[in-house]
């Protein structure tokens, strides 16, 4: 059985809080049923769009289960459950599975102690063994110095164990990777403003965290490129790259604070700043508006 379980474009969701923390759902849904609107395959809850390290297990079960509900069969939830605890990734993994997940997906075990390659290859045999849905591993820069084409060599061994994200941006890297396990691997993109390089070198889709302020461009792009089109799909990159780096440019640290600012320009309640984000301003948020309709941004409303 193939291991190419999730393709296409599958936006990072932000978690909408209420002041008393609790997750909106009539946000979820309209965030859900908008992007499927525009032609998503999928989501992806509660990873770094989400804050999911910065949320309580509580509140990380409510968004994805208010994602699960949200999308109601629609398109492939992924949800996301890495954290600093490690037995709460195992928890939360079976809460997902349990609560109807599509998949799972996390980012190596914390970085801060540099986990040496069997014991990370430990930790995501125990998340394949805490479910039975198909698990994304979390390709990034861990400074630990592991292999990560090796060790994904390793996991592919694991039957529920598919593929992973790759944000590393070393598209010859993605490349490699893209080549183990006879090409039977599923290779998610993972940077927003080289998406069609990922496509180009063998990313079955992509997840992202601007794929929320901007769907209709990145559901172009992968159409476009899955006909052919690749000047079509340079144009539409182009012009994500634009936002991009306006977006970027009011970050801050973070693209999820412009991100939800957009959101709430576009009429979208994105709840609060989760601490310890400041507030963006409303100066700020007005500057950064004009840029964005000088560069071509369309706003929902």
């Amino acid at each position: 059985m193939s291991k190419i379980k999730f393709t296409g474009i599958m936006p990072a969701l932000i978690t909408p809080l209420d002041a008393a923390g609790k997750v909106k759902k009539d946000t979820v849904k309209q965030l859900v049923d908008h992007y499927l609107k525009c032609g998503v395959d999928g989501f992806y809850s509660v990873g770094g769009t989400g804050e999911g390290v910065l949320l309580t297990l509580d509140q990380r079960k409510a968004m994805a289960q208010a994602a699960i509900e949200a999308n109601a069969g629609r398109g492939k939830v992924i949800v996301h459950t890495g954290a600093i605890n490690s037995l709460e990734v195992l928890e939360l993994t079976r809460f997902a599975t349990a609560a109807g997940a599509d998949g799972i997906s996390s980012i190596m075990p914390s970085v801060y102690f540099k986990y040496n390659f069997d014991e990370t290859l430990r930790f995501y045999r125990d998340i394949a063994e805490n479910t039975n849905l198909p698990i994304l591993i979390y390709a990034n820069h861990t400074g630990n110095g592991i292999d990560m084409n090796k060790l994904m060599e390793e996991l592919l061994k694991i039957d529920n164990i598919c593929g992973a994200k790759d944000t590393r941006s070393n598209y010859y890297a993605m490349w490699q990777l893209k080549q183990l396990n006879n090409g039977d691997i599923n290779v998610i993109n993972g940077p927003d403003e080289a998406l069609l390089c990922g496509l180009a070198m063998g990313a079955d889709g992509g997840i992202g965290a601007t794929y929320g302020a901007m769907p209709e461009l990145f559901t172009g792009i992968y159409r476009e490129f899955r006909a052919g089109n690749i000047a079509g799909a340079q144009e539409l990159q182009s012009q994500a790259c634009k936002i991009i780096r306006i977006m970027l440019k009011y970050a801050a640290g973070s693209v999820v604070k412009p991100l939800k600012e957009m959101l709430r320009i576009n009429g979208i309640d994105a709840g609060v700043d989760i601490y310890p984000a400041g507030e963006f301003s409303k100066e700020r948020s007005k500057e950064m508006k004009a840029e964005l309709q000088s560069a071509g941004y369309v706003f929902w409303q």
